[in-house]
Order: structure tokens, then C-alpha cells, then sequence
């Protein structure tokens, strides 16, 4: 029986890039890291970075990752991945279920940042 999801993993190539995205412009925690991959947020379900290192995790490299943030103070926040260079693929709109911004990282994953 499925008691819960441990994890979420989204491939790229390089995971020294993808640290300093995903770590130091994000302000995700790091929860752990290894030679091939890390991990973000504990205690419930994380996110794992994982090098690609085969043809078949290579496919899955720079897509829409479907994987939505919660952000407390947006509009500052997406200023501030502005100003280090983030590329936003959305910008900052405001919507009927609230504001929302989608942002690339380093291979071009995709990821959405809502207020709610």
C-alpha cells in the first residue's frame, strides 16, 4: 500500500549550475546533496535535481516540470530573480486565482510561482 509521495525529481545536466539556481536564486533549502544529486525542502515531499547521466534521463532534460511554488511576497521575489538574471518564461501576471510567474531554470525546466 502507497503511504505517501516521497519525491519529485527533475533532470538537467549540469548539477553544479543547478545548485547555484535552484539554492542560491530560488532560496530552496538543501536538504542533501551528492555526487549526482540533490535534494530540497525535508520532513514530506522533496525535490530531487538529478543529473541526467543516461540518453533516456537526457529526454526528460528542459521541459514543463508541472511543479507549482507557493511564494510568500511574489512581487518582490520575482524582482529579485529578475535582478540575478533569472529568465522568466511568464511573466509576473496577475490571474483570477491569484498572481503567477513561470520561470526556467539553467536547462530551460520550467517552473510556476504563485501567491496562493
Amino acid at each position: 500500500m502507497i503511504e505517501a509521495m516521497k519525491n519529485v525529481v527533475v533532470f538537467v545536466r549540469d548539477l553544479e549550475t543547478a545548485k547555484r539556481f535552484y539554492r542560491d536564486q530560488l532560496k530552496l533549502p538543501l536538504a542533501q546533496a551528492g555526487m549526482t544529486m540533490m535534494e530540497f525542502f525535508s520532513g514530506g515531499t522533496t525535490l530531487g535535481v538529478a543529473q541526467a547521466l543516461t540518453p533516456d534521463a537526457l529526454v526528460f532534460v528542459g521541459r514543463h516540470t508541472g511543479i507549482t511554488f507557493r511564494v510568500k511576497d511574489i512581487d518582490s521575489f520575482c524582482t529579485e530573480l529578475v535582478q540575478a538574471g533569472v529568465r522568466f518564461d511568464q511573466p509576473l501576471e496577475q490571474s483570477p486565482w491569484g498572481k503567477m510567474a513561470v520561470v526556467s531554470d539553467p536547462d530551460g525546466n520550467l517552473f510556476a510561482l504563485v501567491d496562493r
